[in-house]
């Protein structure tokens, strides 16, 4: 068909709701009569509705019940310390309702109140210092939107196609933003005069909960843009999350922003704590591993079409959408390919991409019920590109768990339906 003769998208879902206004003779004869829900008066326009003291916080409608974190029995040991999964397959936009923000745990989540929460700095500081959570408010205020995922977001899909579903792939990813005091501001309270030339100190960060996760961060990065954070959203934290204060590291792998944080300690060096060692670092193909592999690199997935998301309105046009970020600052440009990376069209950016912030991607385009393999590319100001799994394979073998940013693929059938696979 020329291009001349193509409907276009409009004149399609013109017609659309022409159908769906008035029937055509065969189309009713096959329904036997005009749709009830057009014309018959339904029970919710009859009847009042619930009133204002019946949802005094408010909570999804039952129709949508299904949009919720899952987990991977088999992932871990036990749900104490593990992971579940954000639906990213079901949300669209770029914020993250705290509701269904993954959660990751290495001892549970706390239960921890506000009036018996401390924070304490200390080491190489001139005044060792303990804050009250009300002594937290009354610092400035920054408010910043920034994505928090997961290193090991991704992680079994080095061995292949292993997880079908988007949620599951790539779900251990939230977009909040964030209010808290920067920890520049409170190190600074207590006098960073005594560690005395900053370029080579580290803070360490320790939580409340029963494992600690002490995680040592480079001053560079504390004094630059970390936030202790005590909102998400514009609503006190989860106690999933944190609650009452976390950190943020933006850009950075998400273990290392400590939740329910409770010291933070200026040393000379490094800890070199069992999160920063055996844990977190990054396996390559000769057994070494390596360390201080802290930003995530861009990465991108298509959320729909997905597994959890097929086609269901058959050929026609199609909306293909997803998510895209980068520890190194924005997304600049998000590329779409449906034949498996042999061409590829460039997609709108819902809006200019923010530093450590999700961005949305749209593609706008025609589905004619064809076999699909479906791959999205994310580009960062930076000027890095988005890597396929093989590329990363080239450098560090089949070993590695973390950092896995590699170029997704869903193949999508004729019937819309669509699994995981992986293209050579």
């Amino acid at each position: 068909m020329s291009d001349m003769l193509k409907p276009s998208r409009r004149a399609f879902l013109r017609g659309s709701a022409a159908a769906a206004a008035g029937l055509t003779a065969a189309g009713a004869a096959r329904a036997n009569g005009p749709d009830p829900l057009i014309t018959e008066v339904q029970d919710w326009a009859v009847v009042f509705g619930d009133g204002v003291d019946a949802t005094p916080y408010g909570l999804p409608i039952q129709y949508e019940s299904d949009v919720v974190r899952r987990n991977v029995e088999w992932l871990t040991a036990d749900t104490t310390s593990s992971i579940n999964f954000t639906p990213i397959h079901a949300l669209d936009g770029t914020i993250t309702p705290q509701g269904c923000a993954f959660e990751r745990h290495h001892s549970g989540a706390i239960e921890l109140r506000k009036e018996d929460y401390r924070l304490m700095i200390n080491g190489l500081v001139d005044t060792p210092l303990v804050f009250s959570y009300a002594d937290l408010e009354r610092f400035p205020r920054e408010n910043h939107v920034y994505f928090c995922e997961c290193a090991a977001n991704t992680g079994m899909e080095w061995a292949g196609a292993q997880l079908n579903g988007a949620q599951f792939t790539h779900g251990m990813i939230h977009n909040m933003e964030y209010t808290g005091v920067s920890l520049r501001t409170l190190l600074n309270e207590a006098g960073l005069e005594a560690a005395g030339d900053l370029s080579d100190k580290w803070v360490y960060v320790e939580g409340a909960d029963a494992s600690s996760n002490g995680r040592s961060i480079p001053m560079e990065k504390a004094l630059d843009d970390v936030l202790v954070a005590f909102k998400a959203n514009g609503e006190a934290l989860r106690k999933e999350h944190g609650y009452p204060v976390r950190l943020v590291v933006p850009g950075w792998e998400g273990n290392m922003w400590v939740k329910w944080i409770r010291r933070i300690e200026v040393t000379a060096n490094a800890v070199e704590s069992r999160e920063e060692t055996s844990k977190y670092t990054d396996t390559l193909a000769d057994g070494t591993s390596r360390k201080w592999t802290w930003v995530m690199d861009a990465k991108s997935v298509v959320t729909s079409p997905s597994p959890q998301a097929p086609i269901t309105h058959g050929a026609g046009p199609l909306v293909i959408t997803g998510l895209a970020w980068s520890g190194h600052g924005a997304i600049t440009r998000v590329d779409v390919s449906k034949d498996g990376g042999k061409t590829w069209e460039t997609a709108r950016l819902a809006k200019p991409g923010e530093k450590m912030a999700l961005t949305r991607f749209y593609l706008d385009t025609e589905w004619n019920g064809e076999d699909m393999l479906l791959q999205s590319r994310a580009m960062d100001e930076t000027g890095y590109v988005q890597p396929t799994k093989a590329q990363l394979r080239d450098v560090r073998g089949y070993n590695s768990i973390y950092h896995n940013n590699c170029i997704q693929t869903w193949h999508v059938k004729p019937n819309g339906e669509a699994e995981n696979v992986e293209v050579s």
